[in-house]
């Protein structure tokens, strides 16, 4: 049984950060002694002490002996794993990873069609082939949630060479699919189950949190300890189990895609924030399900609001209840607008808004206070002056927005682009006027907000209808990332 109570590498690290010498190494500023003062101003000098490099008795993130080892094996009994590598380039760089640990070039791999544009990153670097699946959409409340069992036992079933499933849980807005089952699938054909649970590290901690992907059979999860958890941003963690994926490769991955100067900070903050859950975690997840819980009541209880519960409906197995999602749209305001009053006027600011919703992450920062400005701002919202006099355009728009949502996505359809993402990426490319791309191969990914699912991926053919749906996502005031030209004037094509 190990000690939990135990920081080693926070210990190590300040006791070196203490430890009086004459620094001939990097960083450049010295513990402190070379930093700009604006910046000494905002962060002080302190924290700079402990900015240092792999000395002796800090480890190696990439060979770990000492104080890292023993904080990783803290971590993956904590987070019920067999191992845990710890990451300080973001989930990102987990993901990426995994897909290369799995899968060789040309191998087929099974991802949801929301998957996050690093998984996008991981096939370019690996040139595995995906096989997509939509996840099921649900018209009424204008969401994404998850891909089902049943659409991954159809993919398997038509492409049975995969190397492995992909999947995400939960999704942005807390939504979580049926993990166990489709475990189960991907076991009865020998390949591992690799999750994106960027958004879950607090699943392993409470009884009334929905189920850690680990816990229901998944082989590999990567988490964002700092989305929703106490570690510094771009803070995360990988856990493994079983013998489906190659440890030594996945090393080996992760080198390709971390730092060889791995921040300690992030490290230690790591090594911090999984003491802190191994001894408070059901405590802390209690008062932020309490808090979770305040929100929804009174903000249900707000004319023209409602607050998204879980469902019966395929893709929704299960909610995470500290995820808080609002539709506003019944207020003749988009998402997008009533983010920028928040932001702007209420001092209150969402963590991402999309046509008809607001989401907001509640965690074990927050605070009453937090709640009450939440709930004070939503009823300013509903005042008069905020409401626009005529709201049929909105609804029109949304109307048809969701129509051609389910056009160009429909529920479970399983896509296989023409050509690889790592083929489609470098190969030989010009930029067309977007009309002259109808029946060409797209060179790159473009992904409206809302909803999050890609629209386009490098290696697939253009098309008509998502030509439309991506012109009246912009309309509506959506946004398009990863595309050079995000105004949709132009698309980059495969030459």
């Amino acid at each position: 049984m190990l000690d939990q109570t135990k920081a080693p590498l926070l210990k190590a690290l300040q006791e070196s950060a203490h430890r009086p010498h004459a620094p001939f190494y990097a960083p450049g500023h010295k513990r402190g002694q070379g930093i700009p003062q604006p910046l000494a101003d905002l962060l002080g000098r302190s924290v700079f002490w402990a900015d240092l490099p792999e000395l002796p008795e800090l480890d190696n993130l990439f060979a770990p002996e000492g104080v890292i080892k023993e904080a990783q094996e803290l971590a993956a009994a904590a987070f019920g794993a067999d191992h845990t590598y710890f990451l300080v380039n973001g989930s990102t760089s987990g993901v990426m990873a995994a897909i290369l640990a799995t899968c060789n070039q040309g191998d087929q791999i099974i991802l949801p069609r929301n998957i996050h544009q690093c998984a996008i990153a991981g096939l370019v670097l690996s040139g595995a082939i995906p096989i997509f699946i939509n996840p099921e959409y649900d018209p009424l409340t204008g969401l994404a949630y998850s891909i089902t069992p049943a659409a991954v036992a159809t993919a398997l079933k038509r492409y049975p060479d995969v190397k492995a499933v992909m999947m995400l849980y939960p999704t942005y807005q807390g939504v979580c699919g049926d993990i166990q089952a489709i475990a189960q699938l991907a076991h009865q054909h020998n390949i591992p189950l690799l999750v994106d649970e960027a958004h879950g590290p607090h699943f392993a901690f409470h009884p009334d949190l929905p189920p850690s992907a680990l816990s229901v059979g998944a082989d590999l999860t990567v988490q964002s300890t700092h989305k929703v958890l106490g570690a510094m941003t771009q803070a995360s963690m990988l856990h493994i189990q079983g013998n489906r994926v190659d440890r030594e490769r996945l090393s080996k991955s992760l080198q390709l895609v971390q730092s060889t100067s791995p921040s300690y900070l992030l490290l230690a903050s790591l090594d911090a924030a999984r003491q802190q859950m191994a001894l408070h975690g059901e405590q802390l997840m209690t008062r932020t399900l309490y808090l979770a819980q305040e929100a929804t009541s009174k903000i249900s209880r707000i004319p023209g609001l409602s607050v998204l519960e879980p469902v019966n409906t395929p893709g929704f197995f299960a909610l995470d209840r500290t995820r808080l999602v609002v539709r506003i749209s019944e207020l003749g305001l988009s998402g997008f607008e009533a983010d920028e009053i928040f932001h702007q006027q209420l001092g209150v600011t969402a963590e991402l808004p999309t046509l008809e919703h607001l989401t907001f992450i509640i965690s074990l920062g927050n605070t009453e206070a937090d709640i009450q400005q939440l709930v004070q701002a939503f009823t300013t919202l509903t005042q008069e002056r905020y409401r626009p006099k005529c709201i049929t355009r909105l609804q029109e728009a949304i109307q048809q927005w969701k129509a051609e949502m389910l056009f160009v996505h429909p529920s479970s359809f399983i896509i296989h682009p023409a050509l690889s993402p790592r083929e489609a990426f470098f190969a030989p490319t010009e930029t067309l006027p977007v009309d002259q791309t109808l029946d060409r191969i797209s060179a790159e990914w473009v992904c409206p907000y809302p909803p999050g699912i890609p629209a386009l991926m490098p290696g697939e053919m253009i098309n008509p209808a998502a030509l439309e749906y991506l012109q009246q996502v912009l309309i509506l005031g959506g946004t398009l990332t990863g595309c050079s030209d995000p105004s949709l004037k132009t698309l980059k094509v495969v030459r």
